[in-house]
């Protein structure tokens, strides 16, 4: 394969492409990327309002770009948000699922053990996390399955291989959201066609809005201990940026990973690898 083919097979041009949650720090990164490779992207979110930094730069790409309003916990939402899209944008090639996050009262600390925790709190971080990813892969699932094609990308972590300490509920669901990539792509490959393909990605540590200052001291920036220890824990020595997810996206993304199905990948700075010695 020459270089030209290579550059063909990472060619968005024209392909539709769902994003849930994509109004986040790391959704936002990723719908930045494909418009700028010429993707038509449409973030589907409940908050309807990008970052005014991540805006200027989709403004300024070679693609086309869509917020439509949608909640992942909600068929008609979803399929109500399916219709615009595929209106607007014709055939729907790929979904990724980047909606999920934790609760405080999902959370163990000094405050809170694990006798505390709040039933509807972790409810609501399975909901999220896995709920949320099979109801989109139903409502987009379809188009693919109906078009004999396309590709969908769920979002993982870290703490479905390894669970971590104080988010037992998040890791839980993000080992639950794994095993059904695996599950899904088995279905569609048995039941519908080999091309439609499902695979995850595994976030190592990145900062976003939701974890900074669990990470970071709001005051001057430094590490918190928990930080501190998963830098220690992190062989490169540092968290991941946003911009780390984007070569495994369009990877899992492209033809290049036509004969990749059913896999949980890790972008994590090697910190699945490490063994603390």
């Amino acid at each position: 394969m020459n270089l030209d083919e290579v550059k063909q097979k990472y060619d968005f041009d024209g392909k539709t492409i769902v994003i849930t949650g994509g109004t986040g720090v790391l959704g936002g990164e990723i719908a930045c990327a494909l418009v700028g490779v010429g993707a038509s992207v449409a973030v589907i979110d409940r908050n309807t309002k990008m970052q005014e930094e991540v805006m200027q730069r989709i403004e300024t790409s070679c693609g086309k770009f869509l917020i439509v309003y949608g909640d992942v916990l909600d068929h008609d939402s979803l399929r109500q948000a399916a219709d615009v899209i595929s209106t607007e944008f014709g055939q729907i090639y790929g979904l990724i699922n980047a909606a999920g996050g934790n609760q405080p009262g999902a959370t163990t600390g000094p405050d809170r053990s694990f006798f505390q925790l709040d039933p509807e709190a972790l409810r609501k971080v399975f909901d999220l996390n896995l709920l949320g990813t099979i109801l989109a892969c139903q409502v987009f699932g379809k188009y693919m399955a109906e078009a004999g094609q396309g590709v969908i990308l769920n979002i993982s972590s870290m703490s479905a291989f390894r669970p971590l300490t104080r988010v037992p509920g998040y890791s839980a669901a993000k080992a639950a959201v794994s095993n059904f990539t695996q599950w899904l792509a088995v279905h569609f490959a048995e039941e519908y066609t080999t091309r439609i393909r499902v695979n995850a990605l595994a976030p190592g540590f990145f900062l976003t809005e939701q974890n900074r200052f669990l990470l970071t001291n709001e005051k001057d920036g430094g590490l918190t201990p928990r930080g501190q220890s998963i830098i220690d824990h992190t062989p490169v020595k540092r968290f991941g940026d946003p911009e780390d997810l984007l070569g495994a996206t369009l990877w899992l993304l492209s033809p290049l990973s036509d004969f990749v199905t059913g896999s949980v990948v890790s972008v994590d700075g090697g910190f699945a690898a490490f063994g603390g010695v």
